[in-house]
């Protein structure tokens, strides 16, 4: 009997509970249930996208390789208008940058580049296109603009990729104070075992 009663008031606030909380809890757990499964759609969505992008790019690496003077614009323009947040859409537009930059053709390049750094948050490619849009303005003596592109801010990882560039920038103005301040502050930035530091340790040197 006891027990039957004991039952019974827990039924009793089972019910109570149920009443006062219940339809919020189910709300909050619907609701978490959604999101998680937008999540995994949003992911595949992703995914898929990715994959379709990259489909993409391979075509344009192929029609390259078959043909220098191949003409992948419409390539290009897909990535683009489709899937601008892509990596495979970077890095076409970092290829055709580096194309119209060897066909002298720099006003393109840094076009293609300002595309990059508007649509591509990965901070590799950021500090890439960073990076390869200063080596344009020198290209063309702009300085000034070359060293303020140098100016963005991009991941501690690379800035030892600017810094380096920036004394590229000095020297080519005849600036060799500047420049070697630049290459000793990439220096002193990078690993002991960094690949390049011969190479900035020589431009350094030859300033001096």
């Amino acid at each position: 009997m006891a027990a039957h009663i004991e039952e019974q008031e827990e039924l009793e606030n089972f019910k109570y509970f149920w009443n006062k909380w219940g339809r919020w809890l189910f709300g909050i757990l619907l609701l978490a249930a959604l999101g998680y499964l937008g999540y995994v759609f949003y992911q595949s969505q992703q995914n898929k996208q990715n994959q379709e992008a990259a489909g993409v790019l391979i075509q344009m690496v192929e029609k390259e390789q078959q043909s220098k003077n191949a003409n992948t614009n419409a390539d290009l323009q897909n990535l683009q208008q489709n899937y601008p947040d892509s990596i495979a859409a970077a890095q076409a537009t970092l290829m055709a940058a580096t194309k119209e930059f060897d066909n002298g053709k720099y006003d393109i390049a840094a076009g293609h580049l300002n595309w990059v750094l508007k649509n591509q948050k990965s901070p590799p490619v950021q500090a890439l296109a960073v990076q390869r849009l200063a080596v344009v303005k020198l290209q063309q003596n702009q300085f000034d603009e070359a060293l303020a592109v140098l100016e963005t801010t991009v991941d501690k990882a690379f800035e030892p990729l600017l810094l380096e560039t920036k004394g590229d920038v000095y020297a080519a103005q005849g600036k060799n104070k500047e420049a070697v301040q630049a290459y000793e502050q990439a220096l002193a930035q990078l690993p002991k075992d960094a690949f390049n530091r011969e190479t900035i340790q020589f431009k350094a040197d030859q300033l001096q």
